[in-house]
This record gives C-alpha cells, structure tokens and sequence, in this order.
C-alpha cells in the first residue's frame, strides 16, 4: 500500500515538474509577446510608456493569481486605446486612476451578482462592431503617429484628414522616413507567420519592433523615440479631489463604457480560448471579479485599464501553458524588465509601435466575414455596420448604446412573429384566428388585415392561439372590434376560446 502512494506520489511530483517547465517556456513567450504591445498601448492611449508595463504587470501578478481563466492572459488591450485617449485629453491623466478603479469596483460588484454569464448575451454583431470602430478609429489614429504627426481629436476629422497627411508626409524627409519605418514594421507582422517554424519562436510583434529599432539605430534615423519617465514617476494615484468628478454626467459615461467593453472583451476572449484547450473551462463569474480586481489595482496606480487579451492568451496556449502559473511568470518577467531596463524603452521608435497597432487595428475588423455575413444574416450585418459607423462619427460610448438598441430593436422584431388565419365559408360568420406574438411592432400589419374584412358580417376573432399579447394591441383589437360593423350587423365577438 505504501510502495502504491510513493509511486503516485512520485507522478503527481514529476507530472508538476513537466507542468512548470511548460508553464515557464509559455511564460517567456507571452512575456515577449506583451511587452511591445504594452509600450504600444501606452503611447497610443497618450500615457506615459511605463503605464502600460504596470498594467501588463498587474495582469500577470492580481488577475493571473486569481480563478475564473486559467489560461487567459491579461493586460492593456488595443480595444480600449480610443476610449483611453479620449478620456485623458478630456479629463486629463489624474483622473484615470479614478475612471480604471470605479469601472474595477463595478466589475467586481457584477462578479458578485452572478452577471458575468449574462455577458454571452450580448449580441455578437454589437460586439464586433464595436471591434471594428475601435479598429477604425486606431488605424486613423496611428496612421498619423506612422509619420511623426499628431492626430485630430475626433474619428471623423482622423478620417478626413488622411490625405493632407498623405501630402505632408511626401514634403518631408523626416515623416518619410518614419513612414518607411512603420510600414516596414507591418510588412514584418504580415510575412512573419510564412517564415520556416524555427524563425517563428520569436514572437512578431518583438521581430517586428526589434528590426525598426535596431534599424533606427544603425542609421540613425531621424524619428521620434518612447519618451521614459521611469516607473515609480509614471505612477500617479489618483488623489482625494479627484473622486469629486464621479458625479459628472461624462464620467459615469465614460466608466459605462470602460466596464462594459472590458468586461465584454474579456469574457469573449474568455469563450475563444476554452475552444483552444482541453483544461479548465471558464467560470465566468470569477473571471469578471478577477478582471475587476486587476482593474481596481491598476486604478489605485493611475494605470492603463486591462482586459483579457486574445493575442497573448492564444500565445500563452500555443506554447503549451498548463496551468496559471505561466501568466503569473509573465508578469514577473514584465516587473524585472520595468525595473532593470527601463531605458531600452527610449530607444524604440514611436513610428513602430504605430505599425504593430495599426495590425492589431486591422485585425479587430472583420473584413473577411462581412459579406458572408451579409448573405446569411443581413439584419446581423447592418447592426455590425451602424455600431462601427456610430462610433467613428460620434463616440465610443454612444455607438455601443446605438448597437445594443438596434439589438434589442431586430430582437423584438424577430419575435414577434404573428398570423391570421381567416375562414370563410360564405355563410355565417367569419372565423379569424390570430397565432404567434401580437406587439407594437407588428399592430400596423394585423390591423390592415382585420380592416379589409367585410363589415357587413358577423366576424368571431380567437385569440387564444396567441403567445403574447401586449397592451398595445390589446386595446386596438377592443377598438377595432368596437366599430368595425354596421349598424344592422352582429358586433364583433372577441374571445380567447378554441
């Protein structure tokens, strides 16, 4: 009996040694993976670089200890760069603390009601609307810091004023040269992936920036570099005063927002990487305070808001990661970078991290599933499109709100699904059947129907086949059987009997 538990103790022990060093290698390829698109995130959102590396940090050492997603990986998200943007040029950095902590709390409380599954309710065109605004937005956006320019503040002035940019970067040397930068570094990410397996151990996005900044210092090019401040002077907890502005109406708009696109992203990403393992399944509910939890630590930081990550969590999976602990491992990896070499930061060109955004731009937009899309599910379509339109035209905020009610609007549509049946016989009364769901939005059609009916016959209409019958509806039925006949005629006779 003794010699039976060695012997499955001696497995459980080897069988943790095989885990950890999976879980160390995967950890070592997130780590490469994260930190370009943490710098990247940061400078794109107008915060310090160092910023994005606390938020990395806080993913892989709160939210990677904590349950829900074993192999989900979090961090700064490309999804939320616009929406940080805009929040830090209207309300200022300060004040991010506070936006990142209050959208934590609030992810924390849905967490504890249980109302992280009701999150895969969510219609899925709204969700990759959202997506392919945000994608939008940031291609405009960085298409500009390709070329060393600062950007307009709105979506649709990005959009306009692409080809004054286009004719200001031909006159000038300076911008060329960072726009042959940036584009170099997005031919990098698109080749990458058809170079031979033993190339491909290095992550893209690490190639890709590697190569632009060891080019930019070879020839030493004349283009804009990542500012460094250091790590302890980009923290700024959000002070005391600050939380006074909880109150204002464009605050709790913009903490809406924060809370419902991270949690959204998080917990679709969630659903993605459970079809990439055979482990764990995700306990929505624990993610969603693990995710708030992280965001409420990096609130108290003044850092960037974070997500989970597909394009880190598929790395994390595809280099074989077994349990937490590689995510855990990546986050340290991220605090010894931060601590050790903050300075190799100030020698990466803004113009390369330009290029790995616009990537991850693009590849928020669904181009390739559109037109099927369109052909299987045009009403689908039309709400992935107006999402997007809505948040490029107005803002991010608002074009989520324009999506979920056109949601909601096709949803009611959808089913309320009603049908009259009339029987005639040419004598005695008409029989008229009404089945399915009588709302609102179907009264225009039934009533056209009833209205053609001869007044002139005794008409009995059933409605016991109905499944709904709103208020609505109900009263316009009572109207319509109120005057529809003449004065020698039977009235109407309404009942809810076979």
């Amino acid at each position: 009996m003794l010699g039976r538990e060695q012997a499955i103790g001696r497995r459980r022990k080897d069988r943790g040694l095989s885990d950890l060093r999976a879980d160390f290698t995967a950890s070592l390829v997130v780590f490469l993976v994260a930190l370009p698109l943490c710098v990247g995130v940061a400078v794109a959102s107008g915060v310090p670089a160092e910023l994005g590396l606390v938020t990395g940090i806080v993913g892989g050492l709160v939210t990677g200890l904590l349950p829900g997603s074993s192999l989900q990986v979090s961090g700064p998200a490309a999804g939320l760069t616009v929406l940080v943007f805009e929040a830090v040029q209207a309300y200022g950095l300060p004040m991010l603390g506070v936006l990142v902590l209050a959208a934590g709390v609030l992810q924390l409380a849905m967490g504890a009601l249980r109302l992280g599954r009701w999150f895969r309710a969510i219609s899925v065109a709204v969700v990759e609307g959202m997506l392919a605004g945000i994608g939008l937005v940031l291609i405009a956006g960085q298409l500009y810091a390709l070329a060393d320019m600062e950007a307009p503040a709105s979506g649709l002035d990005k959009l306009a004023g692409l080809p004054g940019l286009l004719v200001s970067a031909i006159g000038s040397s300076t911008s060329l040269t960072a726009l042959a930068l940036g584009t170099g570094t997005i031919v990098v990410l698109v080749l990458w992936r058809r170079l031979p397996a033993a190339a491909q151990v290095i992550p893209a996005p690490l190639a890709a920036v590697g190569l632009a900044t060891a080019a930019s210092v070879a020839f030493a090019l004349p283009v804009a570099k990542v500012e460094v401040r250091g790590l302890l002077e980009s923290i700024q907890p959000p002070g005391l005063g600050d939380f006074g502005q909880l109150a204002e109406a464009g605050v709790i708009g913009t903490v809406l927002a924060f809370t419902l696109i991270a949690s959204a992203e998080s917990l679709f990403s969630a659903a993605a990487v459970d079809r990439l393992h055979d482990g764990p399944r995700t306990q929505y509910d624990k993610e969603l305070m693990a995710q708030g939890a992280g965001n409420a630590v990096c609130g108290l930081l003044g850092a960037l808001p974070m997500t989970a990550v597909i394009v880190r969590s598929s790395a994390n999976v595809h280099a074989g990661a077994r349990t937490k602990a590689s995510r855990v491992l990546h986050g340290v990896w991220l605090l010894l970078f931060a601590a050790l070499l903050p300075a190799a930061l100030g020698i990466i060109p803004v113009a390369a991290l330009a290029g790995v955004l616009v990537h991850a731009g693009y590849k928020l937009i669904p181009a390739n599933g559109l037109l099927p899309l369109w052909r299987a599910h045009r009403g689908e379509a039309l709400i992935l499109v107006v999402t997007a339109v809505a948040i490029v035209a107005v803002s991010m905020f608002e074009g989520v709100l324009i999506g979920l009610a056109l949601a909601v609007a096709k949803t009611a549509w959808d089913t309320s699904h009603v049908r009259l049946e009339v029987t005639d016989e040419g004598t005695g009364p008409i029989t008229a059947r009404l089945t399915g769901n009588a709302t609102f939005l179907r009264l225009p059609k039934i009533l056209d129907a009833l209205e053609a009916l001869p007044k002139d016959r005794p008409i009995e209409l059933h409605t016991a086949g109905l499944h709904h019958l709103d208020h609505a509806c109900k009263t316009s039925l009572e109207n319509w059987a109120a005057r529809h006949t003449t004065a020698d005629t039977e009235p109407v006779k309404v009942t809810s009997g076979r």
